[in-house]
């Protein structure tokens, strides 16, 4: 009976079935966490560079909004401010987001600033990101003439 005692002890001290080590213990619970905050990281990335290309995409489309009436007569090659900002404000619409136009140098450049955001998966923060594009007008038939 001793024996099988002294036999079960030694086993039980020196098996390490169902043990992890003390390093593992330790460096797991770390690990997962920086884990999860990548993830939110890389999603929050992914959000300012949507922001990025859908103010490129706004600025583009409100750089569409010539105004005819000085384009055809050929006095100026400008966008109309009100179409501009209403092409820009549709696409961004339609994408979910908000954003503003800006016209400058005479209504040749434009330059669209958009707004998104993006609720943390796994940290409990709400972050808001920032996308600016600008758009010029130009027109020449080999090169840009100017205005």
């Amino acid at each position: 009976m001793i024996s099988v005692l002294r036999a079960r002890y030694r086993r039980s001290r020196f098996d390490d079935t169902g043990g992890i080590s003390v390093f593992v213990a330790i460096v797991t619970a770390p690990l997962l966490l920086a884990g999860l905050l990548i993830v939110d990281a890389f999603a929050l990335l992914r959000t300012q560079e949507r922001a990025d290309a859908l103010a490129l995409e706004a600025a583009r489309a409100a750089g569409q909004a010539v105004d005819p009436g000085q384009a055809v007569p050929g006095e100026a090659f400008v966008a109309d401010p009100q179409a501009a900002a209403a092409a820009a404000a549709v696409y961004l619409a339609k994408a979910g987001v908000s954003g503003t136009t800006r016209l400058s140098d005479g209504g040749t450049s434009l330059t669209v600033t958009v707004t998104d955001s993006y609720q943390g998966k796994f940290t409990p923060t709400h972050w808001t990101v920032q996308g600016e594009s600008s758009a010029t007008l130009l027109h020449g038939i080999t090169k840009p003439e100017d205005n």
